[in-house]
């Protein structure tokens, strides 16, 4: 318990959000449906909570669930997380309120298309041996044109994972896997 409060990668600030409140009730929507990787301590978490404490104005907290240890998965290095380019963002689809992909293309270009259907076509250009595994950092909350709230995606390389079980790495691909089933639901 001591390391999360010392670790510095599960406090975000939100100081410099024009749309504070906006991208609260965006990133709070992600709430355990994406897992979030600490660089500091190599751990990605699988279960947690997001919190704004009032001590802490204009932050927001990412507390690791502390009965579930076997949800955090230790000694992930930064090698093994890249960055993707790629961000969820809110908007309006038939009428209701929906989430997209933002996907950069090589030319500069970027194609916004419903997040289900971006992740899907993501996944099928991954190779099945390195499958596409989303995971979020600090700083990956992020505002587009100073009123629209994003998350940015990071990825997570399981092969990367050297020291690691085939077990452990096969657990961090289905517990991810199955927290990207989870977004469809929002």
């Amino acid at each position: 318990m001591t390391q999360a409060k010392n670790n510095n990668d599960l406090v975000w600030d939100l100081d410099a959000f024009n749309q504070r409140q906006r991208a609260i009730d965006f990133v709070m929507g992600f709430e355990n449906k994406l897992c979030v990787f600490s660089n500091s301590v190599e751990q990605l978490y699988t279960n947690y909570n997001i919190f704004f404490p009032r001590e802490e104005a204009r932050k927001l907290v990412i507390l690791p669930n502390p009965y579930a240890h076997h949800d955090t998965f230790n000694g992930i290095p930064e090698s093994a997380v890249t960055a993707t380019g790629m961000e969820i963002v809110p908007g309006i689809l038939k009428g209701k309120q929906s989430l997209f992909l933002r996907i950069p293309f090589k030319q500069g270009a970027i194609k916004t298309v419903p997040l289900q259907m971006g992740l899907r076509v993501v996944q099928q250009q991954c190779p099945p041996e390195r499958p596409f595994l989303p995971v979020l950092m600090k700083g990956d909350l992020r505002e587009l044109d100073a009123s629209i709230p994003c998350l940015h995606l990071h990825r997570i390389h399981v092969n990367r994972l050297i020291s690691h079980s085939t077990l452990d790495k096969n657990d961090i691909e289905k517990v991810i896997k199955r927290r990207l089933a989870d977004l469809s639901l929002i």
